[in-house]
């Protein structure tokens, strides 16, 4: 916060929030800290299954139970020391992580709060089919989504395209009928579920869009002619819709290796380089910044070394080169992605009644954003985290 703050804070929420200088009671404990303060960050697309490592996600099928358990309980750390204090999982196993979000209820557990997604609903053999969603036809999607309402999930994630780290899927292509879509979307929203679809290709986030999902992962409108390919009367549309995009930009490059056979296949269809790839989906999301989309930042965390936990500030500093203003690209991943996330009552400000969630970095954000990777003091619920 500019110019500096006292904040008051009492059984792990803000009680107040006021100057700096401000004269605390003398029965109060008072710790001072240097660096620029700011709420505790939100990635809003993690997969908490997944270990940052090489293949992360193809891994995933062969974990037992508690081997889930523990990969979640690393991630959960590397995401609370890079100063990640909510997550929101849309990459759930067999409702692994949705079991550990209840978890947390209990007071003693020290991890980022979990909004959860359970398994995401899938086609046969579609993206990510062995994460436990797949659905076919009317009747399975009614059971599918009446399951992840009863389960209590926070959300329910729907992959409208193929992905490209699941061979044999087509992230260019739709993998529901716009009526299944439809149905998913409609039966979710009845139930006062929100929906959030993951779409690469432009026929998948048209369907999106026109279905009336709450938000679109990744959104790279990619086709054969390359990233951002979509009309503008489109990208108005989004911008009306205020669908929450999460871009899933943030790549940590000093751990780039080479992308796996079914990324470069991609990437040789369309022709481009990994460079080529990054650079045309900042330039999309820049467009869609300057067009009024609704943006949140999520990582797309844990599915491999340049994805690891905990690459969020990556994420937020790439959309200040996309054209987001310091204070823009800050707020997709706290108060904008709080509301995004259905925490936005709780998350995401520094403000009375809020949680003590807070983060100080070492340097001026204004002045140099970078210094988001350099955390010097987290709280969780008012607790220090020791980094």
């Amino acid at each position: 916060m500019a110019g500096g703050a006292t904040v008051l804070i009492e059984d792990g929420s803000i009680i107040g929030v006021e100057s700096y200088g401000f004269s605390v009671p003398g029965f109060c404990q008072v710790t001072g800290h240097e660096g620029t303060l700011l709420p505790g960050l939100i990635d809003a697309h993690t997969h908490l299954v997944t270990d940052s490592g090489v293949s992360a996600l193809d891994r995933v099928a062969g974990y037992s139970a508690e081997e889930i358990d523990e990969v979640v309980s690393a991630a959960l750390h590397d995401q609370l020391v890079a100063g990640v204090t909510t997550v929101r999982d849309l990459g759930d196993r067999r409702f692994c992580v949705l079991e550990r979000r209840d978890r947390q209820l209990s007071p003693h557990v020290i991890e980022p709060l979990i909004v959860a997604s359970g398994p995401p609903l899938t086609s046969r053999n579609g993206h990510c089919h062995y994460l436990g969603g797949v659905v076919s036809g009317t009747d399975e999607i009614i059971r599918a989504v009446a399951e992840r309402v009863e389960r209590g999930v926070d959300i329910i994630k729907v992959m409208a395209s193929g992905g490209v780290n699941t061979p044999g899927t087509d992230a260019m292509l739709t993998q529901f009928s716009a009526a299944e879509l439809q149905l998913i979307v409609d039966r979710a929203h009845a139930a006062g579920v929100p929906v959030t679809a993951h779409a690469h290709g432009t026929p998948a986030v048209e369907q999106a869009l026109s279905a009336g999902v709450d938000g679109i992962e990744h959104c790279s409108c990619v086709t054969a002619h390359g990233f951002g390919q979509v009309s503008e009367e489109t990208v108005s549309a989004l911008a009306r819709s205020r669908i929450a995009v999460c871009p899933t930009i943030g790549v940590d490059t000093h751990l780039m290796v080479s992308p796996p056979p079914a990324v470069q296949a991609m990437m040789a269809r369309i022709r481009v380089t990994t460079e080529e790839m990054l650079q045309g989906r900042s330039d999309f999301v820049g467009r869609l910044h300057r067009s009024g989309v609704r943006l949140v930042s999520g990582a797309d965390s844990g599915i491999g070394p340049a994805k690891r936990h905990g690459v969020l500030p990556y994420a937020v500093c790439e959309l200040v080169t996309a054209g987001l203003n310091v204070t823009e690209a800050l707020a997709t991943a706290t108060s904008g992605a709080a509301q995004a996330c259905g925490v936005v009552d709780r998350k995401g400000r520094i403000a009375h009644g809020y949680d003590a969630d807070l983060l100080v970095v070492d340097g001026d954000l204004e002045a140099d954003v970078t210094a988001l990777h350099r955390p010097r003091s987290v709280l969780l619920r008012g607790l220090p985290v020791s980094l």
